[in-house]
């Protein structure tokens, strides 16, 4: 990128062409999920890793939340967070993830262990949570416009599941409903505020850095599901094996 001042039209065009090129609904593991090339024990592994993801999200909204100096920017992000963590026991993208894993067989104090993550997992999240707590406001509003493209994998996701996996079901798919009004919602307030404050050659430069550093959390999270459990297998120690929770 040169030094010129893109407009707020030509700085999101190059933030969508960004999800264009890199968004994770290009990865080869997201397109065996969604295909039914994934036996019981992969899709298992995906929802395990998956939940230390979201229930960092309300932990990495909580970060930014603290810092943000306006009314109308901290009641935003209060929002997210109760769509995430809920308003009562067992509401809210957390509580329906984990009872997307129960479905899929998995035990629920097994899974909010983390016991079984993979390291890959780990280093992801931890550094998304990492980034969002030390840079910029702007920067960190930036790396939340992957909700820009989620709808398009989430109705792929449902669709290809309920399709290919007799072992899956509405209920057990019940996390992704909300998110098809949720996330063009977040993405729409971020979009705007992006646009807004992007002002200089530098800040328009950081927004795209941001946004092409959460897609590769979001890839990076996908080859380590695919190392490990495509074939051939190569689980590290410690880490989920599918014949223990059959």
């Amino acid at each position: 990128m040169t030094d010129r001042i893109l407009t707020p039209d030509a700085l999101e065009a190059a933030l969508r062409a960004i999800g264009a090129e890199r968004y994770h609904n290009l990865h080869p593991f997201h397109r065996a999920l969604h295909d039914g090339k994934l036996n019981k024990g992969q899709v298992q592994a995906w929802a395990l890793n998956r939940y230390y993801y979201q229930a960092s999200i309300p932990a990495k909204d909580a970060s930014l939340l603290a810092r943000l100096p306006t009314t109308e920017l901290r009641r935003e992000w209060r929002r997210r967070l109760e769509d995430h963590d809920g308003t009562q026991p067992g509401t809210g993208g957390v509580a329906r993830w984990l009872k997307l894993t129960d479905g899929l067989g998995l035990d629920r104090a097994y899974v909010q262990s983390l016991d079984g993550l993979l390291p890959g997992t780990r280093f992801a999240v931890e550094a998304y949570v990492q980034f969002v707590r030390e840079r910029s406001i702007l920067e960190a509003i930036a790396s939340s416009l992957t909700e820009l493209f989620s709808p398009t994998i989430i109705s792929e996701r449902v669709a290809g599941m309920l399709g290919n996996y007799d072992f899956v079901t509405e209920e057990t798919l019940a996390y992704f409903k909300p998110r098809l009004t949720q996330a063009p919602q977040d993405s729409a307030f971020a979009l705007a505020y992006v646009r807004e404050h992007a002002r200089t050659a530098e800040q328009q430069k950081a927004v795209l850095d941001a946004l092409k550093f959460k897609c590769n959390v979001l890839w990076s999270m996908l080859d380590a599901l695919d190392y490990a459990y495509v074939v051939p297998a190569r689980i590290p120690p410690g880490a989920f094996r599918p014949d223990t929770q059959a």
